[in-house]
């Protein structure tokens, strides 16, 4: 069996599709099950296209042990 490089990229790139189909497949599982848990509500987050202003209501509010805080040091 003669491997040039011409098929070890094509078996390359088959392997490489396959295996980011299987990850694809496994995020919107993942999403669809935490959504079904109740644990996100990704509607919430597609309505921020639509009510984007600045004074609008946060999505989830995070508790204040949470929150990430840059301040600058001078």
């Amino acid at each position: 069996m003669d491997m040039d490089i011409r098929n070890l990229q094509g078996y390359a790139s088959f392997f490489m599709t396959i295996f980011l189909v299987i990850m694809l497949y496994g995020y919107i599982i993942h999403l669809y099950r935490s959504e079904k848990k109740g644990e996100r509500d990704y509607e919430k987050y597609g309505n921020i296209a639509l009510d984007d202003e600045v004074t609008s209501a946060p999505v989830e509010d995070k508790p204040a042990s949470k929150r990430d805080y840059k301040e600058d040091k001078k």
